[in-house]
């Protein structure tokens, strides 16, 4: 991994920005044109890697320029309240109070155009070159991958046109994107699909698989089963052709299948780091639902509070609401860190030197995308019920956790026992209402698919924003007047360094159809139609 410096060296100096785009110039230019002659078949790999971690934290490997914020910024102060994984108890932390901080928002949007684009760009187009087939089709998937999760975070955004040595880059819609990404992974499982078996030149550099060929086409078919999903609400047309196609060509089954990207003292997992400085803890919405469940995963997704049982149900995991005033975050008496559960133990400090891998896609989310197909009709290889608890015993089997009578449990979500009275989530059992209605058997889904995907609150977000499922507290307070109390972020706003600098591109993204209640938090996504 020392090697890797030089890659990180040749390319956040050649094409990153630190953090600001007055150098959108130099940003945009065509990688491959500045780097060739520093990278060759040995160390092209490790580009490769570079993309791996930039794409999942925003920032490169290395203790040179390891940025741990940048990740908090993107998920631990965006996704993760909005999908109410954590509730924020730092005092001047107003994202939890829909706030969109324009430098956080800043760091997340950098992040990824300074560091993985390039790289991604830079490895895709090498390998065209070289005539490296099989790794070509990986970076295609990966490369669907990461953009996806940028789109789904602002809407549209620079895609076909990054790195075409111009200094304004036109935005693509969501659906061109979209769309994009299912031809996209339509050339890369072909190859992948005719080399099953075969080797590629990664090797450890990918932090994934190791290369593993079989594992990747089956990582592709889950990513189009997921991006499938996605549009069912918008095009549930395509969304049923391309579904159907990825169960029929192989997702994730087991979890020897699932997308962990290994980490190192020097590719850390940034909840490692973050969770040290005491600035969130469990949310209300997680203590009723895992409580209520009595969900054998509590003890592995949290730890108990310091201060013990502290509403006397006998449980010593305790919530906190999300929004919370200033005043009562910077209250000594009311002791939010201390009163409320931390993260469990394998993403806290004392971890680190084992090095938690980061959690990227996962068997368990497959079967309950496969479980909601399968309640719109579409063959999805299973009934509802049987994908539904399969994705329960895949992801306990994930963490250890043998409860051969959880996924048969009657109990539902408790009430929280806080100063708010705040009642139980909902009244859904972890049982299959056989009975029930489509929806509440959606519900149903999407609630342990939910607890399942902890904490990837990216795609548990996109979730809660395309169902409205698990159904979540409104917040205690809104600062955002867009966006009230009892309303989810539907998106991030695009970043002010982008109207300075890229000004007739992103006015152009605001014409776009998907746009036309503007530049604001409240905007549905293209795929927002439910």
């Amino acid at each position: 991994m020392n090697t890797i410096k030089y890659i990180i060296l040749l390319l956040t100096i050649t094409l990153g920005f630190s953090g600001c785009t007055e150098d959108f110039n130099e940003l945009n230019t065509d990688p491959t044109n500045l780097t060739e002659t520093g990278v060759d078949l040995t160390t092209i790999g490790l580009v490769f890697a570079q993309s791996q971690h930039s794409a999942m934290l925003h920032t490169p490997i290395g203790p040179v320029a390891w940025y741990p914020w940048r990740f908090q910024t993107s998920q631990s102060l965006f996704s993760d309240v909005y999908a109410q994984y954590f509730a924020t108890t730092a005092a001047n932390f107003d994202s939890d109070k829909n706030v969109i901080v324009g430098g956080w928002n800043a760091a997340t949007w950098d992040g990824f155009y300074s560091y993985c684009a390039p790289q991604l760009k830079f490895f895709e187009d090498f390998t065209v070159e070289k005539e490296l087939p099989i790794e070509n089709a990986i970076a295609k998937v990966w490369k669907t991958f990461a953009y996806n999760r940028i789109t789904d975070f602002y809407g549209p955004i620079p895609y076909s046109q990054f790195g075409n040595g111009e200094t304004s880059v036109a935005y693509d819609s969501q659906e061109f994107i979209y769309k994009a990404a299912f031809t996209t992974l339509d050339d890369a499982v072909a190859v992948l699909k005719a080399n099953t078996g075969g080797t590629t030149i990664l090797g450890n550099n990918d932090g994934i698989y190791g290369g593993d060929v079989d594992k990747w086409f089956k990582f592709a078919n889950t990513l189009r089963l997921r991006l499938a999903i996605h549009i069912k609400y918008v095009d549930p047309t395509l969304a049923k052709s391309e579904a159907e196609k990825a169960v029929a060509d192989g997702v994730m089954e087991t979890n020897a299948n699932s997308a962990l990207l290994a980490t190192t003292p020097d590719s850390k997992n940034a909840y490692n780091v973050i969770t040290a400085w005491g600035e969130f803890r469990m949310s209300a919405a997680m203590e009723s639902v895992l409580k209520g469940y009595g969900d054998p995963r509590m003890p592995v997704y949290f730890t108990p509070a310091k201060n013990g049982d502290s509403d006397g149900d006998g449980v010593p995991y305790e919530g906190l609401r999300n929004g919370q005033s200033k005043a009562d975050k910077g209250n000594a008496a009311l002791d939010f860190n201390g009163s409320n559960s931390d993260m469990g133990a394998q993403w806290l400090p004392d971890a680190l030197a084992e090095g938690t891998p980061i959690k990227v896609m996962r068997a368990a989310e497959a079967y309950f995308l496969r479980a909601e197909g399968a309640l719109e009709g579409w063959n999805m290889g299973g009934t509802a019920q049987e994908l539904y608890e399969s994705g329960i015993t895949m992801s306990l089997g994930e963490y250890g956790v043998t409860n051969a009578a959880y996924p048969s449990s009657p109990k539902t979500p408790a009430s929280v026992g806080d100063a708010h009275n705040t009642p139980a989530l909902s009244n859904i059992p972890v049982k299959f209402d056989t009975a029930g209605s489509k929806e509440r058997q959606l519900e149903q889904v999407i609630t342990q698919k939910w607890i399942a995907l902890y904490p990837d609150s990216w795609e548990a977000w996109t979730d809660v924003r395309r169902t409205g499922y698990p159904k979540l507290y409104d917040r205690l307070n809104s600062d955002n007047p867009d966006v009230p109390t009892n309303m989810t972020m539907r998106r991030v706003t695009f970043v002010t360094s982008e109207y300075d600098n890229n000004t007739d591109a992103v006015n152009q993204a605001l014409t776009m159809p998907e746009m036309a209640d503007g530049d604001k938090g409240s905007t549905k996504l293209w795929w927002d139609k439910k």
